[in-house]
């Protein structure tokens, strides 16, 4: 009970050479439109070939990424009717974004590029070099943008006015997407309306359900700012490491005196994305040193 594909083409998918073995749950990752639905409909009979041929021997089952949005419950029942079709000699197909998910299922995992089988082999070395795709994927599409936001709240004295809030990259582009592991940059120009004696300005970082996970401001990195004179603009550029996990998160920013006396505040202004070539969980990326031994 297998799957095999010999030189087999379809429409934009192939030519394509790879065996299913009997026993096997293949997980299918790759891009949209990469070919993973076509692929799954020849490995299901539902389409034939143009060239080559798709040999189907036993019973074969396809499964497609909703499974990613189902509960932990439903989660464990595929795995044991995953389990049960893998003892009984069955092949089946598995198609999910959530490359963890593929890790847990897959006995092997399959990467679609453009039609073409870009790498197939351990389901954790497969996804993890698609991981590094997407990151350098988001990060070339991101250069030279901003994901503004409107802002969940703006309030202030109008001592001071914020006239940009930015996220750049480590090279300084504008960027919506920080590489985890290299410098981030958040850019801050302020407009002092009157003249304002000590001025503060922070950022603060937040994920997207609003838990702050970083913040600081120029009190606190030990810059003065002041006395500054109505009418004067600054810049202000926060640099930092970002080990941050990859997920969603915004930006706040704010002018204020140190007694915490807002000039101007700008809540969730800017949606900033991280993306990295592995695997982590939680938020923090922190960044581990594993000794073993035997005893």
């Amino acid at each position: 009970m297998s799957v095999a594909f010999r030189q087999c083409v379809c429409g934009r998918v192939g030519p394509i050479t790879a065996s299913a073995p009997s026993g096997f749950v293949i997980g299918l990752i790759g891009d949209n439109g990469s070919g993973k639905r076509m692929l799954l409909d020849l490995a299901a009979g539902k389409a034939a070939p143009a060239e080559g041929e798709v040999a189907i021997a036993g019973e074969v089952e396809v499964h497609y990424h909703t499974l990613g949005q189902q509960d932990a419950g439903e989660r464990a029942r595929t795995a044991l009717e995953l389990e049960t079709l893998r003892r009984k000699g069955g092949t089946a197909f598995v198609v999910s974004h959530e490359l963890a998910l593929m890790e847990w299922l897959a006995d092997e995992v399959w990467w679609l590029d453009e039609g073409k089988l870009k790498a197939k082999g351990d389901p954790r070395q497969v996804a993890d070099a698609y991981r590094r795709h997407v990151a350098a994927k988001m990060t070339a599409e991101a250069r030279g943008s901003v994901r503004a936001l409107p802002p969940a709240m703006r309030r202030g004295d109008g001592r001071a006015a914020l006239l940009s809030l930015e996220t750049l990259d480590a090279s300084g582009e504008l960027s919506s997407v920080w590489k985890a592991g290299e410098e981030a940059r958040i850019r801050v120009r302020v407009r002092f309306e009157k003249a304002v004696e000590d001025p503060v300005i922070g950022i603060l970082i937040r994920t997207r359900i609003g838990f702050e996970v970083y913040g600081t401001n120029t009190e606190l990195e030990r810059i003065a700012l002041g006395p500054r004179a109505a009418g004067e603009t600054m810049e202000i550029v926060f640099r930092f490491a970002c080990q941050l996990c990859p997920h969603e998160y915004t930006v706040t920013a704010a002018s204020h005196d140190k007694d915490g006396v807002w000039h101007d505040w700008v809540e969730d202004g800017v949606a900033v994305a991280v993306s990295d070539g592995r695997y982590t969980a939680g938020v923090a990326r922190l960044v581990s040193m594993v000794e073993t031994k035997l005893v």
